[in-house]
């Protein structure tokens, strides 16, 4: 599983014209399924996304967490975190999980997100969605559940 978090002062996903959801500050998470993913990934995932430091105290700028300053969360569907373009011209999503498969998953990791106690706003999984990211920092971050198996130095 593939998370890409954003900092955000605040961020917003319209599906059709029609804002669906938004939030203050916070972080924006696109969240990717693959085919080998299982609910020890999720798991994994959330965790690691509300504890991370990522947030300032005043004297740093990577000192709390998201769980420390109550930040808002917007989780949305994000297949194309899985896309090869090592061959051709055209991504490739072979290693993404179908939406058959990714879309039970996926809500039981916005489950376990909202578990956590802060608010936690959502798109709307496989729909065309334009979202809206007012990027603080910038801090931009990649986090992919199958690092937790690899030996810290090496």
């Amino acid at each position: 599983m593939r998370a890409l978090l954003q900092r955000v002062v605040g961020a917003s996903v319209s599906i059709e014209g029609e804002t669906a959801a938004s939030i203050g500050r916070g972080l924006v998470v696109l969240l990717g399924v693959s085919r080998q993913d299982t609910e020890e990934d999720a798991r994994y995932l959330v965790d690691k996304t509300l504890n991370l430091r990522l947030f300032p105290d005043g004297t740093s700028h990577f000192d709390r967490s998201a769980l420390d300053i109550q930040a808002e969360l917007l989780v949305v569907s994000q297949f194309t975190l899985y896309a090869s373009t090592r061959k051709g011209r055209r991504p490739d999503f072979t290693d993404a999980a179908p939406p058959q498969e990714a879309e039970p998953l996926y809500e039981q990791t916005v489950e376990m997100f909202r578990e956590s106690g802060l608010r936690v706003a959502t798109g709307r999984f496989r729909e065309l969605m334009t979202v809206t990211i007012q990027n603080e920092g910038p801090v931009t971050l990649m986090l992919d559940s199958a690092d937790r198996f690899k030996p810290r130095r090496g």
